[in-house]
């Protein structure tokens, strides 16, 4: 008998073994707006990151891991339900306006979308506390108001998250939040929500817990304590200033230089709060049984809102179609399964969380609700999964100069199917990262046969289309982007080249980081 359980053991793979000799927590790690090239670990040359750079290290980093949508609420929905936005329809940020009620002057009409998240799909949440565990959240929700708030959908404590996609009281105490008590005058909002979280592990350090930590960090506002400000903005003037930081693209200027001393300042502090919580596992002895996940909603703030940071050698960045708004730090830790130091260049997605979470739970997988996921377990464990594409729709207009289309990566190639004209761009990722090389004309059977099945899925999702909007003027619109671009430029210019300026001061409190002293 004891010969032929030894036989059955051998068998499972490793991750069983390790599921069926100790029980497994989570952390889940979600950073608002954080750019693929913003980690000093991806190759960032001014922000510091160490902690961060830490979990990628110590796990598996997936070089082609992807969010499901160029802006927030999308993207977080696909998180907690593991399907995709086109599905859950939620398509833009809960708050955008969308039909007739779209007052800018474009060609089509944004398509309406749902505004919470449904309670009639199960969440990542609720499965996991079905399945034994505490569940905890932290920060930004923004996936609906009151009746769809974090604790409606399957959290046991929430701290800080409701309606809002911003901060209200911004990066500082006091924070007016109404999920969350005003710590101290001046105390840090992502270091405040490390501590809960940090304070949420040790209170169930003897339980099942499912901690997700979702930052506020980095969104707009930046903002950063004077002393921050001051040592990067040394390192920007050690590293030589520029003089031409941004380029027209398009719609609008996007940043081409990481040199912001406020950005940066908030990186170093996002950095900090990852620190706290890998801390405190350690100090309680739960790393070698706790998966540590850690990912971006959308991609970095290169255009629009504030210009905080460059994505290149990608294309774009937040609420933007190309790899800058989609590509995302994707690190993934699971001790004694995850090779350290590990990277994998298969395509995956955020709906992937959901029954790779479960997995590793050793719960029952839900295929009816994590319909477009895939547990990436084989891929943890250094095998392979099935061949698939990828999917995004957002029918909408970003605030960063994001234009309604729909993308289908397959394989190395990548579609972008735009609303307005109908045009279609098509791309080799591995040849050309930043997407400078349009392949739709010399390559034409390819693009028709990802615009087939681009319009088949779209079709079988029932995503919705934009509609012509019978109010746009071309010709006004024609003279708002030439002089958007010739006018943005000198403004952000002047702008950004003064936050590196001695006498740089933004007011008279540094966003109520200076902490009175008794």
């Amino acid at each position: 008998m004891k010969f032929i359980f030894s036989l059955l053991l051998l068998s499972l793979p490793t991750c069983a073994i390790a599921v069926a000799a100790e029980q497994r927590n989570f952390v889940f790690i979600l950073v608002d707006d954080l750019g693929k090239m913003d980690m000093s670990g991806e190759g960032s040359k001014f922000h510091e990151t160490p902690n961060i750079d830490a979990i990628a290290n110590s796990g598996m980093q997936f070089s082609n891991g992807y969010s499901t949508c160029q802006v927030c609420s999308p993207s977080r929905a696909s998180i907690l339900l593991g399907t995709y936005p086109a599905r859950h329809g939620i398509t833009d940020y809960i708050g955008a306006s969308s039909g007739t009620a779209w007052k800018r002057n474009d060609r089509v009409l944004p398509s309406a979308y749902n505004h919470s998240l449904p309670l009639a799909d199960t969440t990542l949440a609720e499965a996991m506390r079905m399945g034994g565990y505490k569940t905890f959240f932290a920060g930004k929700w923004h996936l609906g108001g009151e009746g769809s708030f974090p604790e409606d959908h399957g959290f046991d404590i929430n701290i800080g998250g409701h309606h809002r996609g911003s901060p209200p009281g911004g990066f500082f105490a006091p924070y007016n939040n109404p999920k969350m008590d005003n710590g101290p005058p001046g105390e840090s909002l992502p270091i405040r929500l490390a501590k809960e979280t940090a304070a949420f592990i040790e209170a169930n350090k003897d339980e099942k817990f499912f901690a997700y930590l979702s930052f506020y960090s980095v969104h707009a506002p930046i903002q950063t304590s004077q002393e921050l400000w001051k040592k990067y903005q040394k390192k920007a003037i050690d590293h030589g200033l520029v003089t031409d930081r941004f380029k027209f693209d398009r719609t609008k200027a996007v940043r081409q230089v990481q040199d912001n001393p406020i950005y940066a300042g908030m990186m170093e502090s996002l950095d900090t709060a990852v620190g706290i919580v890998m801390k405190q596992l350690t100090d309680l002895g739960l790393e070698e049984n706790t998966v540590v996940i850690f990912t971006s909603d959308n991609g970095g703030v290169s255009s629009g809102d504030a210009f905080a940071t460059s994505c290149l050698p990608l294309r774009g960045g937040k609420g933007r179609q190309w790899e800058g708004g989609i590509l995302q730090p994707y690190y993934i830790h699971v001790p004694q399964v995850t090779k350290a130091g590990s990277t994998n260049p298969t395509p995956v997605t955020g709906t992937d969380f959901y029954p790779t979470i479960l997995e590793l739970a050793g719960l029952p997988l839900k295929p009816k609700q994590h319909i477009d996921g895939v547990s990436l377990l084989p891929l943890l464990n250094g095998g392979d999964i099935a061949d698939r594409d990828l999917f995004w729709h957002y029918p909408h207009y970003g605030n960063q100069g994001g234009e309604p289309s729909s993308i289908i990566r397959s394989g190395n190639m990548k579609l972008i199917h735009y609303y307005e004209d109908g045009r279609d761009e098509l791309y080799n990722l591995v040849d050309d990262v930043g997407e400078q090389t349009d392949l739709a004309a010399s390559q034409g059977q390819i693009a028709k046969s990802l615009r087939k099945k681009l319009d088949q899925w779209l079709a079988q999702t029932n995503a919705k289309i934009p509609v012509a909007d019978s109010r746009f003027n071309a010709t006004a619109k024609a003279s708002q982007l030439k002089s958007s671009s010739s006018g943005q430029l000198k403004g952000l210019e002047s702008r950004h080249a003064n936050y590196l300026k001695p006498e740089f001061k933004p007011n008279a409190t540094w966003w109520n980081s200076l902490i009175p002293k008794d």
